[in-house]
């Protein structure tokens, strides 16, 4: 190792955030010329020693840019681990090279990797799926002048500076004002909330209904094919053409052609056919 490495002390203990922020604030910072010579090692010969160094002198611009992140409801400390992950990719891809400081190339990484975790983790339903939509979503807290619902001047402006639609803005911050709903109810609340799980449930759709209905649906098909099965050829036929066909079904007019006899007759026929055909399934459920 070259004379570039430093000491970092690490406490004991790391049992707390604020042990651990108060750990990272100690470690030494890098002067141009030591971050320079630590990036070189690290871009040549992959020294693992002076990309630790790198990391570590920068984890206190994580916990800053963590802050910038409270206001979602989320863990600090849970932001400051995915930002670590883009620090991490920034020291990685870092180029002492071209003149540019660690600390201004890593910021993109720690943001986006913050970022994407606040959209994974700040609701169930993605709230921000194109780029238009997550601009607009880290914005607009910080573009609304007031905690008050926007006037559509507002929206309009929000609209103009981000690029976006006055709609999408209105519906942004409809998403942002809203807030998760148990899909049950939480205990000691079952009498005075409806929960969503009770007018989302379909019983209609339960293992124990399907299957009851498939049993249903076999007996009735092998109670009728029974019942068919007892009546006489013209019966059967006058029954199978009115009522069994999918499409274009038989008149009475049209089966009292084919056998020469009245509609009525074969009105009389159909009748006395379904009336038996009942008493036969009837029987056999």
């Amino acid at each position: 190792m070259t004379n570039t490495t430093l000491a970092f002390p690490t406490p004991t203990s790391l049992g707390s955030l604020d042990h651990y922020i108060q750990a990272v604030n100690r470690f030494p910072l890098l002067t141009p010329e030591q971050e320079t010579a630590l990036g070189r090692e690290l871009k040549q010969s992959g020294d693992l020693g002076a990309a630790r160094q790198l990391v570590l002198s920068h984890l206190r611009l994580v916990v800053a840019v963590s802050r910038n992140y409270l206001g979602y409801g989320l863990p600090q400390a849970d932001l400051i681990q995915e930002g670590n992950i883009g620090l991490m990719k920034a020291v990685r891809r870092f180029d002492p090279e071209r003149g540019v400081r660690l600390v201004s190339f890593a910021l993109h990484w720690i943001r986006a990797e913050m970022h994407e975790y606040i959209l994974r983790n700040w609701r169930l339903v993605k709230i921000a799926t194109t780029k238009a939509q997550r601009k607009l979503f880290f914005n607009l807290r910080s573009l609304k002048a007031s905690t008050a619902a926007l006037s559509v001047a507002e929206a309009k402006a929000i609209a103009k500076d981000l690029g976006v639609k006055p709609e999408e803005v209105v519906e942004m911050e409809m998403r942002l004002g809203g807030r998760d709903v148990a899909l049950d109810p939480t205990p000691g609340d079952e009498e005075n909330f409806v929960s969503p799980i009770a007018y989302l449930t379909d019983s209609e759709d339960e293992p124990a209904q399907i299957l009851e209905r498939a049993e249903t649906a076999r007996n009735r098909s092998t109670g009728l094919r029974s019942a068919l099965a007892k009546l006489d050829d013209r019966s059967r036929r006058i029954i199978e053409a009115r009522w069994l066909r999918e499409d274009d079904a038989a008149t009475l007019q049209d089966l009292a052609d084919e056998y020469g006899v009245s509609a009525e007759r074969i009105r009389q026929i159909e009748s006395k056919a379904m009336k038996t055909m009942r008493t036969q399934m009837a029987s056999a459920m």
